[in-house]
């Protein structure tokens, strides 16, 4: 990197941290630090929720699965498909209840409805999931910038975990917004430019189609993932994805505390829609990069000897490192870092709220967040421990890399049950719940530790499957109704709402995939 291209990164970056500044001004409580005062716009917010999605991995790794990676391709395309689907049950129910409940912590509704118990462990599942996972993207997002800045992986790290603590511990889920809304434009910016000089180095977006291996034009692989090996089997990310994304957008709180800050809950729905509509485009983009990035390597020997087919996540930064002129260069570091950055922001401003809520004020007996210095000081350690985590992750094994990326499959499931079965049946206790809650977790840690020949995508149908059953089981009340010669079975809800359809599916294809592997 030449004087140009340091010059626009650390503009850059100050204008990052300056906006955050700027942003704090007025904040007089957790509600304005958390959840901007419910006065954040709902098209901000939409933008918000895309641009955690984009995350420094996704602008190096998608890339390169669809232009080197083994079984990679178009393929990709099929983590949209249950997207829309997913969206439309959560905008309908889900969405408007959550966020006219007015909550700063997601986890606040399974407390109230199932008791401490089941929150507080919903919300410890939530704190140690989405810490060691934020640790871990800070760490990849470091082997990513480490060779394009010429820095030691430590300073890397230490550059991202710095400077999303800052500005994020300055302004709080306002500079999170308004950060992401900016980020989100650079990384078009990036991602347009670096397809934009790719095409012209191969002759054009036809010489870079045709360059595409023809098993790498294929969008769909109509494998189940049931006893199969199949890398992206369609019928898995379909119906696993709906569970996934479902819970994903409408339980965790990396995603939901943003919509509680909109003004009501006809903008959180729409903040929602325009985030799922979003996002395919963005994908798309990535796509054609990964088209036209794969060409480049393909047509020129000299870029193959500094991308082995061991190595492919070198894509995209060594096509920065060669190709791009200076100051562009600059841009485009600018644009991985917002990825990372509008990643770990979110995840900081979410661990926070969840342990200051759920955790530091009923241990302290008081409403210690009325000041955000509280909320702020939660964000200052908790980025201190993500950063020391992206430090040590160094010394990890790949697989135990992986293996954390999949504990939100694990997870995802159940507790999209809960939510579920708390808003729409009516006296499901907190022990039923929480008897649900392991057994759904159980089944599928032993599916992983097991190695079943199950893809890790229907894990979420089955830990949403068997958590539901579990609770709406031992929920059972028995009674003797007049003329009748023994006690009959009845659930104690008195109505099951919208969601009939969704916990007798879960229920009946989990039943399904057990029978198949048995």
């Amino acid at each position: 990197m030449l004087t140009l291209d340091w010059i626009v990164l650390t503009g850059y970056l100050g204008a990052m941290i300056a906006l955050s500044a700027w942003l704090s001004r007025g904040q007089a409580d957790s509600a304005d630090y958390f959840v901007g005062g419910r006065r954040l716009p709902w098209w901000a917010v939409g933008i918000s929720i895309v641009a955690t999605q984009s995350s420094a991995i996704s602008f190096v790794s998608i890339p390169a699965f669809v232009a080197l990676r083994p079984g990679g391709g178009l393929t990709w395309l099929q983590y949209e498909l249950a997207v829309p689907l997913a969206m439309l049950f959560l905008l309908g129910w889900v969405v408007p209840y959550l966020r006219d409940r007015h909550l700063v912590s997601v986890f606040e509704f399974p407390q109230e409805r199932f008791g401490v118990a089941t929150g507080k462990t919903l919300g410890l599942v939530f704190l140690i999931s989405r810490g060691l996972a934020t640790g871990i993207a800070v760490y990849a997002a470091a082997l990513v910038v480490s060779p394009m800045l010429g820095w030691s992986l430590t300073a890397s790290i230490l550059l991202i975990g710095v400077v999303a603590i800052v500005y994020d511990t300055l302004g709080g889920m306002k500079a999170v917004v308004a950060s992401d809304v900016i980020q989100l434009g650079l990384m078009v910016v990036g991602v347009g430019s670096a397809i934009v000089i790719a095409y012209a180095i191969v002759g054009g977006p036809g010489a870079a189609w045709e360059a595409l291996a023809p098993e790498r034009r294929v969008a769909v692989d109509w494998s189940s993932g049931v006893g199969d090996a199949a890398a992206a089997p369609f019928w898995a990310y379909l119906v696993g994805g709906f569970f996934l994304y479902a819970s994903y957008y409408g339980t965790d709180q990396s995603q939901v505390q943003r919509l509680l800050g909109t003004t009501g809950s006809r903008e959180a729905q729409k903040a929602m829609l325009l985030g799922g509509m979003l996002r395919l485009p963005l994908t798309l983009l990535y796509v054609m990069m990964g088209v036209a990035l794969g060409a480049v390597w393909q047509m020129h020997p000299e870029f193959q000897a500094v991308v082995s087919p061991e190595r492919i996540d070198s894509l995209v930064p060594q096509f920065l490192l060669t190709y791009v002129p200076v100051g562009l260069k600059g841009l485009i570091l600018a644009a991985i870092l917002a990825a990372a950055m509008s990643s770990v922001d979110s995840a900081l401003n979410s661990l926070s709220a969840v342990t200051l809520r759920d955790f530091v004020e009923p241990w302290a007996g008081r409403k210690v967040g009325d000041h955000p210095f509280a909320g702020r000081t939660i964000t200052v350690i908790w980025g201190g421990l993500i950063t020391a985590l992206a430090l040590v992750a160094d010394g990890l094994d790949r697989t135990v890399i992986e293996a954390i990326n999949k504990v939100g499959s694990a997870f995802f499931g159940p507790v999209l049950a809960t939510f579920v079965i708390g808003l729409a049946v009516k006296r499901v206790g907190g022990p039923a719940m929480l008897i649900g809650i392991v057994a759904g977790v159980a089944i599928n840690l032993t599916a992983w530790l097991g190695a079943w020949p199950l893809h890790w995508m229907w894990w979420n149908v089955m830990g949403f499957g068997v958590t539901a059953g579990a609770a709406l089981l031992l929920s059972l009340d028995h009674e003797t109704r007049p003329g009748a010669d023994r006690p009959v079975a009845r659930w104690r809800a008195a109505e099951v709402r919208g969601a009939t359809p969704l916990l007798v599916g879960g229920f009946i294809l989990t039943l399904g995939l057990v029978v198949w592997l048995g």
